[in-house]
Parts: C-alpha cells; structure tokens; sequence
C-alpha cells in the first residue's frame, strides 16, 4: 500500500477554527488526557495543547504563569509573535512551524503547542517528560565489573547514555518517525567520519520505506523490516541494553538504531562472531578475557554438537574408541528411543523456561525445585528418560545459556534439533550432510550485503585473531574491515 499524499493545511488565524480543526481531529471533548488552555497576552489570544502524562508539568505550569504575568505595555501592538520567542518563552527548545499536521504530530509526540490569534504560525515548545524507569544494568548482559547503566524505554535518554560516551561533535543522530498511527520516532545514530556512508544512506532509505499502522513491537519489526529476516532463524543484527558496548561498536564503524519504547538498540551490519562477544571479556585481564572467551565458545560448540554426536554412538558404538566408553552408550534398557526422549526433554526444558518468565519471582525459585525433582529424579525412575539423555542435555542446556546472544543460543537450538533428526533418520552420513548444510547455510548468509560469516569466510587471519584472543586496547589499533569505514584507524601511526 502506497503512502498517502497529505495536502499540508497551513496553521488557521482564527483560534477558533484551530479548536475546530483538533476538535475534529483529536475530540478534544473525549480525550481526557489532550489538555487546552486559552491566555490573552497583550492584545491577542492565545491558546497552549498539551497531553497529560508526556509533558513536564513543572514546565508547563512555569511557561503559563511566565505567559500569563504579562499586560499590555509590556508587549507592542503588533509585535505579539517576535516578542513572545525572544522574551516570554524562556524555555531552550522553541520552534516555530506553519502546518496543522505537523503541529498535531508534535502535540501527539508530547510537546507543547501554542496557537496565537493572527500568528499564521504556531510555536511547538519541547516539555517531554516521557514515563519510564531509571537506567540500570540489563539481565542479559550483566558483567562483575563495569558500568551498571543500561537504556530503557525512552529514547532521549538512550541518546544522552549515548552521547555522555561518546563527546565527539561528528556523532550524529537522526530523528524520524515510523508509522502512520503509532508515529514512533525513530533514532539512526552513527560517527560521520567512521562509518560507511552508503550504508548509513542505505539503512536510511530502507527505514524510509517502512509503510504500516504502527510498530508496537518495537525494534523487532524495524530489523524485519530492514533486515528482512523472513523465517531464517539467525540473527542478522545484534541488540544490546548496554551503552558501552553500543559506543564501542559505534566506534568499529557501526550504525545504530534506537526505537522509542525499546531499550533494545540494534546494531548494524554484524556477522556470526559478533553474537559471540560480551563486554564481561573487556572488562577483565587480556589472558582472563581469551580465557573466559574459550570457555564460551566450547560451551557453544557442545551445546550444538553433543547431543547429535551422543545419539550418533548411540545407533552405531563401533563408532565410538575404547577409551570413552564409560560416557554410556552402551547397551540400554529402554522403552522410548533416544531420538524422543531427546524431543520431549527439549520441549520439557523450553516449557520450564517460559513458565520460569511468567511465573512470580518468589514462586519462581520453588518451580524449580519442582520441576528438578520431577524431570531429573522421577521421569528417570519411571523409565521416561536415561540419566545419560538427562545429563547431556543439561550440558548442553548450560551452554545455551553461556550463549551472549539470546537470538543466536535459540537458533542454535534449532540447528541441534535439526541435526537430532539428521542422525536419526541417516545416521551417520545424516550427521555429515547436516553440518555441512548448516555451515553452507551461514556462509551464504549476509547481512546489508555483509558476510555473515566473516572474517572465517570469506578468510581474514588478523581479523580471525581478534576473534580467538581478546587483544589489549592498545594492540587493537584498526576497525573491522568488514564495515569499510573511510578512517580505518583507531589510532595515529607513530
């Protein structure tokens, strides 16, 4: 559906016909929260449109009382309009504009709009007060050391936790709206000199195109708008609540998108390695960090491959040497093939996992237990489960949950299931042909024309070195080539 053709409506002299024009737009009669308030300043009248909840009362109230202390020889004739943005609003956001739509639009967004008899121009003051919550450390990315700050819902204070990090003058941010009832606004934030300018065109132009009612969603929509993510389960782009590493990837040559009402930012383009990150590898020791990094990878790795290879010696222990024979799999009483226990364990687990969010957080403690004594005593005294279909599980369940991406742990989720089914049906050429495909799969993947699986494929050893040791700060002396920035160094040659 094309985007309708709106015919700008020039701001009315009359205040009547203004009323009458948001009467009609807005029913001022039956919105409670859309506020009027009618002032004679000088020899004119005025009338001030606010909704209730999105504006600062404190301001509100001072920019009337300031209003409504003037008299007569205190304005000219007919200089109301000049007079009232030079001396009377002493407010530091004023801005004239000349459009009913545009002013509605502001109105709607939380602003303050004054109309005034004769003006031909109305003055849209910025008095946002949106509510939300105080900043603080996400969830999902909690680290031991390091800030304790994180964006939330509202997205002039997700810009200024940004630009308290990043005090550069080339740091751009750009306002637009999306949606043609919601009108969310829409931040694109990027450093002029460092990231690509046709990718930041790009992302801009995709985002222009964006036709719907509204996203409530949030950043989920605008990623499956830009990103057209379609059913592939991989993450094309990487959220963060963290300012710091939203400015660090800032400064890699990324671009940035932040959603009002989301405190998700997105990050654009990234590859497979970028979902593998976490800000806890920085916060510690170099060798700490290439530590902590390995031992989240392994968990990684085994959370994708050990169940499919368990069940693969399983169905063929010639398969499996001598020396690890004691892993169980040999000979096994059961009633139930592995193949099902492993599908009804995963979806006992991702049962357990949505109960545990919906659940209260003081009952949440004691469904755990319950659920522990359940599954992992009783459903293997009852011949439901092996211990071993148990015990693997929980290890690869472990290592999902070491997965810094919470998109990419649940695709890999599904890569296991995937290769669960391989093994079952083909066995052993099953497992070949389903790795390979996966790993066909990624590489040709992109992401805003960006290889997902770089620097792997296509090759880049020293980018791979990144990847595999945690560099010091002052090693790290480039940006990923995989962004083509135009200022590739991050700092000057000696």
């Amino acid at each position: 559906m094309a985007k309708e053709t709106k015919v700008k409506q020039p701001i009315y002299k009359k205040l009547d016909d203004i009323y009458s024009y948001l009467e009609d737009r807005l029913d001022l009669k039956i919105n409670y929260d859309v506020g009027c308030r009618s002032f004679k300043v000088g020899n004119r009248n005025i009338q001030l449109y606010y909704v209730n909840g999105l504006t600062d009362t404190d301001f509100v109230i001072q920019l009337m009382r300031r209003i409504s202390n003037e008299d007569d020889r205190t304005l000219s004739y007919q200089g109301v309009y000049d007079e009232l943005v030079e001396q009377l609003l002493t407010h530091v956001q004023v801005e004239p504009i000349e459009d009913m739509d545009e002013a509605v639009d502001n109105l709607l967004s939380g602003l303050l709009v004054i109309f005034g008899e004769a003006w031909e121009k109305a003055l849209v003051i910025d008095v946002r007060f949106y509510p939300g919550r105080t900043p603080e450390e996400p969830d999902t990315e909690r680290v031991v050391r390091g800030a304790r700050d994180g964006y939330t819902e509202n997205i002039v204070l997700n810009t200024a936790l940004t630009r308290r990090r990043i005090r550069d003058e080339r740091l751009r941010m750009e306002m637009t709206q999306v949606g043609e009832r919601s009108k969310t606004d829409i931040c694109i934030c990027y450093i002029k000199d460092i990231a690509n300018a046709y990718l930041v065109a790009e992302i801009k132009s995709l985002i222009s195109k964006i036709d719907i009612d509204g996203i409530p969603m949030g950043e989920k929509a605008i990623e499956e708008f830009v990103i057209k993510q379609g059913y592939n389960p991989f993450p094309k782009v990487r959220f963060t609540e963290r300012p710091d590493v939203a400015a660090a990837q800032l400064f890699e040559g990324h671009v940035l998108i932040m959603v009002d009402t989301s405190p998700s930012v997105i990050i654009m383009p990234t590859t497979f390695f970028h979902h593998l990150q976490h800000a806890e590898e920085f916060r510690q020791a170099p060798a700490l960090g290439v530590y902590v990094r390995w031992i989240r990878f392994f968990g990684i790795f085994v959370s994708i491959f050990l169940l499919p290879l368990w069940m693969l010696f399983v169905t063929n222990p010639d398969l499996l040497p001598d020396q690890l024979s004691f892993i169980g799999v040999g000979e096994k009483d059961y009633v139930i093939p592995i193949f099902f226990q492993f599908l009804i364990a995963e979806l006992g687990i991702d049962l357990m996992r949505m109960a545990a969010i919906h659940t209260p957080s003081p009952l949440a403690t004691a469904m755990g237990l319950v659920a522990a004594i359940l599954i992992g005593e009783i459903a293997i005294d009852v011949g439901l489960f092996v211990s071993e279909v148990i015990l693997y599980l929980s290890v690869a369940a472990i290592g999902m949950f070491a997965t810094p991406s919470y998109e990419l742990s649940l695709a890999n989720k599904m890569v296991r299931i995937f290769l669960l089914c391989m093994v079952y049906i083909f066995k052993l050429p099953g497992f070949v042909l389903g790795v390979t495909a996966v790993i066909l799969y990624l590489t040709l993947m992109k992401s805003l024309k960006t290889p997902y699986m770089w620097p792997l494929i296509p090759f880049n050893l020293k980018a791979l070195l990144t990847i595999v040791l945690r560099f010091t700060s002052s090693m790290n002396k480039t940006r990923p080539s995989i962004v083509h920035t135009p200022n590739k160094r991050k700092q000057p040659k000696p």
